[in-house]
């Protein structure tokens, strides 16, 4: 598996030759320097550990400082674990975008936006009822959440206000429309999770 630690910039949209709209999405991939090989005889399990975002070393503490400088790599301020990568890589390497290419598969991993508490018709999609015959006081609420004599209590599940949003969550089979190596940028069809600026995980499919 190939995948690499990017930045959203923002959507905006491509046309093709006929004209044919396309919503994308930018994102700022790598470069992402090898930190550490996990391997199956040490670790227990094979994986490679990235970084992402450069920082003064400064803004690093000292236990952060000396791992990256056992991988001859300077302070980067997010470290993400990929395992079982293609290839065969040592630490110092770094991997740049030029890893995919138009019309490869991806499934992008990221935190959704948080809404904050939110009611059952924004949450989960529930209908308003009726504005007449004897409606009142209860406009926007859940309304029976559970039987009085059985099962006498609320069932687990039940769909009920909350917060919203905020949580790990992938979008997959995404298709790659553009990729860019000399800016770092490549560009996915759709959407996918968090805001702009915001950090998200990008694996090739297969």
């Amino acid at each position: 598996m190939i995948g690499l630690i990017c930045r959203k910039k923002g959507m905006s949209a491509v046309f093709d030759d006929s004209g044919r709209h396309t919503p994308v999405t930018v994102l700022e991939v790598g470069p992402c320097p090898v930190v550490q090989v996990k391997t199956l005889e040490v670790d227990r399990y094979n994986a490679l550990q990235l970084g992402f975002d450069p920082v003064r070393p400064k803004l690093a503490n000292r236990p952060r400082t000396g791992h990256f400088k056992r991988a001859k790599v300077e302070p980067h301020r997010i470290l993400r674990e990929f395992r079982n990568f293609t290839g065969e890589h040592k630490p110092g390497d770094v991997l740049q975008v030029d890893l995919f290419k138009p019309g490869d598969l991806v499934n992008v991993t990221g935190v959704s936006k948080g809404r904050g508490f939110a009611g059952v018709i924004k949450r989960h999609g529930f209908s308003r009822p009726g504005q007449t015959h004897g409606t009142h006081e209860a406009f926007r609420g859940p309304g029976s959440i559970g039987a009085a004599s059985f099962p006498a209590r609320v069932w687990p599940g039940q769909k009920m206000p909350g917060r919203m949003g905020g949580k790990r969550f992938t979008v997959k089979n995404l298709v790659v429309i553009k990729v860019d190596p000399d800016s770092g940028l490549m560009m996915v069809k759709g959407a996918v999770p968090g805001a702009p600026g915001g950090i998200v995980n990008i694996r090739k499919v297969g």
